[in-house]
């Protein structure tokens, strides 16, 4: 099993960017889909979640109304467009696959299967 994130880089605050995370070796579309985020000296948090068919999303508060969750099973990939950056927003992030996640259990990290390697967000003020 492998997850892939990418898209991560350096923007302005106010900017825009869109992670993605390819998943292979499983079969995706039975995988709760998650984005964590970790910066420096802090735990990692959760950020956003998408359900198995892609119906039901969820977000930390910071990131409420700024950020949209969204997969594409025939591609298994799930993404993290983030509008409205902040610096606070500056961490790496990190894609994540739940096999038996449910809406209870999706903020949860140690809920989680599988992780991708991250990718490194920097907002500049």
């Amino acid at each position: 099993v492998q997850l892939q994130a990418c898209g991560g880089g350096l923007v302005q605050a106010g900017g825009s960017l869109r992670l993605s995370c390819a998943a292979s070796g499983l079969t995706f579309n039975t995988y709760l889909a998650g984005w964590f985020r970790q910066a420096p000296g802090k735990e990692r948090e959760f950020v956003a979640a998408v359900s198995r068919s892609g119906g039901n999303t969820h977000y930390s508060d910071s990131v409420k109304g700024r950020f949209t969750i969204s997969r594409d099973n025939a591609k298994n990939t799930v993404y993290l467009k983030m509008n409205t950056l902040k610096p606070e927003d500056t961490a790496v992030y990190y894609c994540a696959a739940d096999h038996f996640g449910t809406r209870s259990s999706y903020y949860l990290d140690y809920e989680y299967d599988y992780w991708g390697q991250g990718t490194q967000v920097t907002v500049s003020s």
